[in-house]
C-alpha cells in the first residue's frame, strides 16, 4: 500500500504505479509537485505573453466572449 509508496519516494523523486501492466499514475512527494504545478503556470504565462506580443488577442465584451467560448464547445 501506500507506505511501499512512501518508502521508495525516499529515494526516487516520482513512483509510477502500473495497473495490469500499463503504467497509469505517478505519485510524487506535494513540495515536488509544487514545483512541477509552479513551472505549468510558469509556461502559460510566457504563452500568453508570447501571443499578446504577436497580436493573437480579441477584445470584445463579457457576453462575446462567453457567446464564443460556448460556441466553440
Amino acid at each position: 500500500g501506500i507506505s511501499a509508496v512512501e518508502d521508495l519516494l525516499e529515494t526516487e523523486e516520482e513512483v509510477i504505479i502500473s495497473v495490469r501492466g500499463v503504467d497509469k499514475y505517478v505519485v510524487m512527494g506535494l513540495e515536488k509537485y509544487a514545483k512541477f504545478r509552479e513551472a505549468e503556470l510558469d509556461m502559460a504565462v510566457k504563452e500568453a505573453k508570447a501571443d499578446y506580443e504577436a497580436g493573437r488577442t480579441i477584445t470584445e465584451s463579457v457576453d462575446d466572449h462567453m457567446k464564443r467560448v460556448t460556441d466553440e464547445v
